[in-house]
């Protein structure tokens, strides 16, 4: 068939799959920029090429660009991810970026894989994005290793951590939350401000914590920090209303 006859964007995604296998880095990074402008079943095909690609710039914009593509071949988006993560990839940021879009298309198995690369790994990176993984992932089962996480000399963890168990809702980590407070950090105290506010808004019925929380935000409103004070104050602006 002649070229003319072809449709547009099947030429379009036919000459960035070619740009893919081009030896310049160049090139392949700015196929993978400019697929974003094809149908997502026509990018999920490229972005799979470009999440075993020899540079690591390249694998890590790819399974970035996994976590909104993976629904279009769920089985294909866990292949690729789970390679990833489980070692076979090098850098650890491009296993980070795994972890990310693991999270979001909430695969089969996602909890397990995440709890076990958790522990397997050294790396605060990883760690932390694992940790935002499963709040995101809402599996309950993640309760016990977030909590582990509050526990990490790493603030930018125990930060996810604090962040994660307010998307999870699961109303035990009210207790563990009010017990921090008072961490040193500003951005640790701010994070737990937000997330009381999530679980007693995500509560299905009059929550028994909600007066402790309420309690805790009053105190924070009053802190040295005036991101957290401001932000307490907004929240508790929500739980009043």
């Amino acid at each position: 068939m002649s070229t003319h006859l072809l449709d547009p964007m099947t030429q379009s995604q036919e000459f960035l799959k070619q740009q893919l296998s081009s030896s310049e880095l160049g090139d392949r990074l700015k196929a993978l920029n400019q697929s974003r402008g094809l149908p997502d079943a026509d990018r999920f095909e490229l972005v799979c090429i470009a999440g075993v690609d020899p540079s690591a710039r390249v694998r890590y914009d790819a399974l970035s660009q996994m976590s909104s593509l993976g629904q279009q071949n769920p089985a294909k988006a866990k292949q690729i991810l789970w390679a990833a993560l489980l070692n076979l990839e090098e850098e650890i940021d491009v296993r980070a970026a795994a972890a990310d879009s693991i999270g979001a298309l909430k695969l089969d198995g996602a909890f397990e894989i995440l709890n076990e690369s958790y522990h397997q790994t050294n790396e605060w990176l990883l760690a932390m994005s694992i940790v935002a993984a499963l709040g995101e992932l809402g599996d309950r089962r993640s309760f016990d290793l977030l909590s582990l996480a509050l526990e990490n000399e790493n603030t930018l963890i125990k930060i996810a951590a604090v962040g994660a168990l307010g998307d999870l809702g699961d109303q035990r980590a009210i207790d563990l939350l009010v017990s921090l407070a008072e961490q040193p950090e500003w951005e640790v105290r701010h994070r737990i401000a937000q997330s009381l506010t999530a679980l007693v808004l995500q509560a299905e019925d009059e929550n028994k914590d909600k007066s402790r929380v309420i309690a805790t935000l009053q105190k924070l409103s009053q802190d040295e920090s005036q991101p957290v004070a401001t932000a307490a104050t907004d929240f508790l602006a929500q739980l009043n209303r």
